[in-house]
């Protein structure tokens, strides 16, 4: 299991970091001093463990880790990938089987030729992917643009979603978010990644600072560390193909896939939570308000004084604390209790 092996792996490596059932024990989660040596343990771990799932979409990159029966289904940023959520995996797969794709154009996945890659195509991408892994049903997960997925999700197929838990993401009204338009055009010129994510990846302090994605979407300045940009970036930049379809994803952002998608957000019975770092300088505050009032089951919405954006990959503890308490589960209980079947978690036959 996931957690075993990381807290093998870490026990030798980090003797000045103190390792919990749960994972790492730190009131921060992924940044105290020794965070670089973790995520350069995770990066080495993922790298291992990486599964592909061949679909008509292409072949989708996935890690699969934790316990078997409940399903937790994690959607990431942009330009992120499955990584994003390595510290949210190592506290929750004790009590979820946790399932991280890459989307359509990022991470590893390799799409399939003449493949759309838009929102609309990357929500059947993941009914396909769920459908191949014989997974009916799944507690959701969604960070950014992976957020709108979520959405698209519920909206189309809310009998597979149990339950949702967004992060600071796109909504109806804030979709694309003004801070994107820059990027959009730059894609839409082939530019992007050239001038963006490749500078970043050759100069990881560039990347950390006020001019880089660490400046723009985290909070703590030593992120993302050299594992993550290395991992986020290394596969986007391996091939122009690659780099086109990064572009094809940030002009695809450009269309408001939510539009009108409001009466069936509200008509939703679905359990859902909104969890929104309010130093955001890209998604506006309003956005989460919204979803508080959009959708029929909403739990409420936690404001974090702390986090921009991608404040789940620092804050990994808030982001647990908040989906254990959204899918009634104790982090503390027994690992037999952990395992206690739910209604409709049963594989489809």
């Amino acid at each position: 299991m996931y957690r075993r092996e990381f807290i093998k792996m870490t026990a030798g490596a980090l003797a000045a970091t103190a390792l919990a059932g749960r994972g790492i024990a730190s009131g921060t989660g992924n940044v105290g001093a020794d965070a670089g040596v973790v995520d350069a343990l995770h990066y080495r771990h993922f790298n291992k463990v990486r599964r592909f799932a061949k679909t008509p979409f292409g072949e989708i990159a996935y890690i699969d880790e934790g316990r078997p029966l409940s399903v937790a289904l994690f959607l990431h940023g942009f330009p992120l990938n499955s990584f994003q959520w390595r510290g949210a995996i190592d506290r929750l797969s004790m009590y979820r089987r946790c399932v991280a794709p890459d989307f359509l154009s990022l991470g590893y996945t390799r799409v399939a030729p003449g493949q759309s890659v838009d929102p609309d195509a990357q929500a059947a991408m993941l009914i396909s992917l769920l459908d191949t892994l014989k997974i009916k049903t799944v507690d959701l997960v969604a960070s950014d643009s992976g957020g709108a997925v979520a959405q698209l999700l519920v909206a189309r197929h809310p009998e597979r979603v149990r339950t949702l838990l967004l992060t600071n993401c796109d909504s109806e009204i804030d979709s694309p978010p003004p801070a994107l338009l820059p990027v959009i055009e730059l894609s839409k010129q082939g530019q992007f990644v050239d001038k963006w994510l490749a500078p970043w990846r050759a100069d990881k302090a560039l990347a950390r600072s006020a001019q880089g994605i660490g400046g723009m979407c985290y909070s703590v300045p030593t992120q993302p560390s050299d594992a993550a940009i290395e991992m986020y970036f290394a596969p986007l930049l391996s091939a122009p193909r690659n780099k086109a379809l990064v572009h094809a994803y940030a002009v695809a952002q450009e269309r408001n896939a939510l539009a009108g998608i409001g009466p069936k957000l509200k008509r939703s019975t679905i359990p859902t939570r909104i969890v929104w770092g309010m130093q955001d300088t890209i998604f506006e505050a309003k956005g989460a308000e919204h979803l508080d009032r959009a959708f029929g089951q909403s739990r409420g919405v936690r404001r974090l004084s702390v986090g921009k954006l991608f404040w789940p990959e620092e804050y990994p503890d808030i982001l647990a604390e908040e989906a254990a308490a959204l899918w009634n589960t104790s982090l503390l209980c027994a690992e037999a209790q952990c395992d206690a079947p739910r209604t409709g978690d049963q594989l489809i036959s």
